[in-house]
Order: C-alpha cells, then structure tokens, then sequence
C-alpha cells in the first residue's frame, strides 16, 4: 500500500484568515527556555506567581497540551469545550473552511481565556506549520478525516478525529501506517470505549463471564448505500467566505450546495462520506471487534440477509449488523451472546443481562455518551506517549470491518475477506471498491 502523497504549502498572499505566528500564550516547548533567558537578563530578585509554576491549581505552560482544532462545527464543539474543560490544554488556533465557524471558535476560546488570542486560519497548511502546537482536534466532514489526520502526523501533530476516520479500506491502512511510522499518538472519537456501561458489557464478553462467545450484534444506524450525485447548483460564495475548493478536499469535485456545507451525505465513490454502516457502526462494531478481542483484525466473511448483515471472524464468532429488534436502551446499542448469558446495553447506560449475578460491580450509571473521559485518555497518551482506548491500529480495524459489510450491501451478495492480505480472494469487483480516486492532487 503506497502511502498519501500530499502537496507541499504553498506560501502565497490570503491564504489564511490570521497571522502565520500569532502572539498567544507561552507554550511549553518555549516556556523553560525563555524562563532562562528572563533570569539571566534580570538582577532583582523576582516574585513568581504560584499558578505560573503550577502551584495554588494551576498547570505550568511545560505542563500544557496546546491544542489547535481544524473543522470545528457543531459535534466538533462539543468535543471542544471537553478539551477546554481540561485544566492542562491551551487551545491556539482554529481553521476552518468557513468565516462564520473560524470566528465563533475564535470568540468561544478567547471568551474562555479572558484575551484575543486564538488565531484563525482559512487553509490547515498554516496551522500545522506552527511547531508551538502539540495536537489538532479534526471535526471536519468524513470527506477530510483521513487525509487530515495523515497531514498532521506528517507535521509532528497527535490527533484526535471524530469518525469516520476514513472512506474506504485504503484509506484505513494508509491512516494506520502513517501513525505507526511517525509515533505520533492517533484517538478515533468513538468515545463509547471510555464509557463505563460499554466497558463493563465488553469486559463479561472478553473475560468469559457469559461463557463461550458466539455472537455479536451491533446497532449500523442504516445498510443503505448511495453512490455519488450532484444537487442542484447554487452560486458559489466568495472564498474568504466559505473555500468551497478546500472543503470538498480529496472528494470528487461537484458544484456548491449549501446542503453539502450542513449536513452528511452518504455516498460511496468519490463521496463526501464513507456511506453505509460507518457512522453508528464505527462505533457499535468497534465495540464487537474489542468484546471479541478482534482489535488487530475483521471478519472473514460477510453476506445481507433481510435488512441484516451478517458477518463471521475466523474463530467462529458471527457478527450481526441489525437497526431493528433493540431493547429500549438509547441509541448505539450493541449486544453480546454467550453460551452461558447475554449482556445488552445502549446510550442511557442501562445495562441488562441475562442474570442479575452478572451486574454485580457494573459501577457508576452515566448517560449521553459523553466524550470527556475519551478526551481525558487523549490527553494522557499524549503525555507519556502510551497508546490510548481508539488508536490508529484499532480504528483501522474496525472501519475496515465496516467498509467490507459496505461492500456486501453495495453488491447485494456475500464476499469473503481476508484480513491479513485485507483484500476479497479471487473477487476483482469486490477489490476495487477498496479505494477510490481521489480529486487531483490528491493521491494515495
């Protein structure tokens, strides 16, 4: 697999809504050095506040995380204030395709601060030039995520994503090896892994407390798929506005749309998404593949059957992708079937069971699906450079698992899969929808 070949910046006038190297907060490569020089050019004696050197609860600066956000719409301001409520993040700068969004995240953060200094940026080259940032936030359209997060791996950046992480099988290896070879610290936000119910459904699962494990169901949120079209032409705003040329990125051009800008349009080839089962299944699947201890692999085989999907590992273990025949426990629910006990849980953090001796210790109840305890894990990988919950390699498996089952439903016929060589044997309609060709000058 050929890794993202990506265009180099080019430097030229109004490419970005904000200075190149705004003025901002001391940052925590730079805080000791110039805390040196200060001493060395000043006699007097000097009183320190505690809070710059992390005393009285505060965080010294080499003790931040600087943060810069890249598409930060409504999901990815949700994730943002969890990142702001953090008491070690600095959060510096902020690009976005769109004006209106660059300065509302510019008024929120410096709102938080109680100063002006967050930088906007229209083109996300200048915002990864700068080395005072550690790790970007990307919320941008699914259009964008894969060859974002490889941009900012390439410039020394750690990542959070939101999901999709990626559109298709190629996409999913190029993400992971890219992550592995730069050793930059890569969390896909599905942040269900860092919430207690899923965590304790999925530990009976893998710790044998419901027995033999023989199925795994997963909420999809849709089996359709969509191939890519054109909505009705709309005059295209001016680029200061909105950079319609940056937003559709590596997707197949199509003319402005305003819906394009609002919303997620499931397409498969050259669309803005990744389509079908991605969006609740990069969650409810990820879940499976961790309660099947399958996080470095993906089923074998895959085949819809009446509005299902059904699935099979190579240890025997089938994966159903169902959206009807639920408990009502909320939104992405996934289940999980033993030959001894079953456990079901969702989104209002109930959890049931096929025994009540099976709930002893689930602790504490918190409904929403949060994402501060995913973000918090972030933040801590970031620091001692250990892996967190969602990393590269285990998001790369379970989108690829998603990304086989579209190709079931996109072809309307069992495939197999092999994921090892991650390719369909002896199957070349199957293998071509691995990829996709990317708008020039894009390229994988």
């Amino acid at each position: 697999m050929k890794h993202l070949i990506l265009p180099p910046p080019i430097s030229a006038p109004g490419r970005h809504a904000g200075p190149s190297h705004p003025p901002g907060p001391c940052n925590r490569r730079h805080f000791l050095k110039t805390a040196f020089q200060v001493g060395a050019v000043l006699a007097a004696p000097q009183i320190v506040p505690g809070r710059v050197l992390g005393r009285d609860g505060g965080i010294a600066p080499s003790e931040r995380v600087v943060l810069g956000g890249i598409g930060i719409g409504n999901r990815g301001r949700y994730v943002l204030g969890c990142f702001l409520d953090e008491p070690d993040v600095q959060f510096v700068a902020v690009c976005d395709v769109k004006a209106n969004r660059r300065e509302a995240i510019k008024k929120l953060a410096d709102g938080r601060y109680k100063n002006s200094d967050c930088a906007t940026y229209r083109d996300l080259f200048d915002l990864l030039a700068r080395d005072d940032i550690d790790a970007v936030l990307i919320a941008t359209g699914p259009n964008w995520h894969a060859t974002a997060s490889i941009l900012a791996a390439q410039a020394g950046k750690d990542v959070y994503c939101e999901k999709p992480c990626t559109k298709n099988i190629a996409q999913s290896l190029a993400l992971r090896d890219v992550f592995r070879r730069t050793g930059r610290v890569f969390q896909a936000g599905t942040q269900r892994r860092s919430l207690p119910n899923f965590m304790f459904a999925v530990d009976l699962a893998r710790f044998g407390k419901l027995g033999k494990l023989h199925t795994l169901h997963a909420h999809p949120g849709g089996l359709g798929t969509h191939t890519s079209g054109w909505m009705t032409p709309e005059p295209e705003p001016p680029k200061e506005q909105v950079d319609w040329d940056r937003f559709l990125g590596p997707a197949a051009w199509r003319p402005f749309n305003k819906r394009h800008l609002d919303g997620f349009n499931f397409e498969k080839g050259g669309g803005l998404t990744g389509g079908g089962c991605l969006e609740w299944g990069s969650h409810c699947v990820d879940l499976c593949q961790w309660a099947n201890s399958a996080d470095d692999t993906a089923p074998v085989e895959y085949e819809p059957q009446n509005n299902r999907l059904h699935a099979r590992y190579a240890n025997g273990v089938k994966l159903i992708l169902r959206n009807d025949g639920w408990l009502p426990l909320g939104s992405c629910p996934v289940r999980f079937e033993g030959d001894t006990g079953w456990v079901e849980t969702g989104d209002n953090a109930d959890i049931v069971a096929s025994s009540d001796a099976l709930l002893v210790g689930r602790g504490a109840k918190i409904a929403g699906y949060p994402a501060d305890f995913h973000v918090r894990d972030f933040l801590d990988a970031v620091k001692t450079r250990a892996q967190p919950r969602a990393n590269a390699d285990v998001a790369c498996q379970a989108h690829i698992a998603c990304h086989a089952a579209n190709v079931a439903l996109l072809l309307k016929r069992r495939v197999r899969f092999d994921p090892k060589k991650n390719e369909f044997p002896d199957d070349p309609e199957a293998n071509r929808l691995r990829s996709e060709a990317l708008r020039e000058p894009w390229r994988i």
